[in-house]
């Protein structure tokens, strides 16, 4: 082959479409992404429900008799939560779920905070009152509202393989014949 035809055919040889790749890869990330967190939240609280009982008492929105039902539900939910995620069952059910979830999360810290309430939002384990000095308000609402926002993005995108897809290997195309 000349290199007038080598360079000819570079000329007409498309880009690689990584950034095709790199978007349709970001649906399955950001469900990752989400999983992992509802798998941790949800596993923290599930090895210490005592301190789930607490964090749940020290908003104090909550009659005392539902305390205890929502602080051992709630890691429950949060762990189904991750496997609808991670496995992409459902649809956009997971996505919505997850937003519904920290929009609810979100309310609980900021009124605490307006209220003027001590309190570690117990979100990864732990949690109750706690000095005014040890307070993060701001971080976890900040926090919350960034996994709030790709909660929100992925209930708005088309539909995307799961987040397990990642770990697959791609399919094997054969060459023409």
């Amino acid at each position: 082959m000349s290199t007038g035809a080598v360079v000819e055919t570079l000329a007409h040889t498309p880009p690689p479409r990584t950034s095709g790749r790199w978007r349709r890869s970001l649906p399955s990330f950001a469900r990752l992404l989400l999983s992992a967190v509802w798998w941790w939240a949800g596993w923290t609280k599930l090895r210490d429900p005592e301190g789930s009982v607490q964090a749940v008492r020290a908003f104090r929105v909550l009659p005392e008799v539902w305390v205890e039902t929502v602080a051992y539900g709630v890691p429950a939910l949060e762990i189904g939560l991750a496997l609808l995620l991670l496995f992409g069952v459902g649809g956009r059910l997971g996505a919505v779920v997850s937003a519904v979830v920290l929009a609810v999360f979100v309310a609980a810290l900021v009124q605490a905070w307006a209220r003027g309430l001590s309190v570690d939002c117990g979100c990864f384990g732990g949690g109750g009152e706690v000095d005014a000095t040890e307070t993060r308000y701001g971080q976890e609402i900040a926090r919350d509202l960034g996994l709030l926002a790709v909660s929100l993005w992925l209930c708005f995108r088309r539909s995307a393989p799961s987040a397990a897809s990642l770990t697959a290997p791609p399919p094997t195309v054969e060459p023409p014949a």
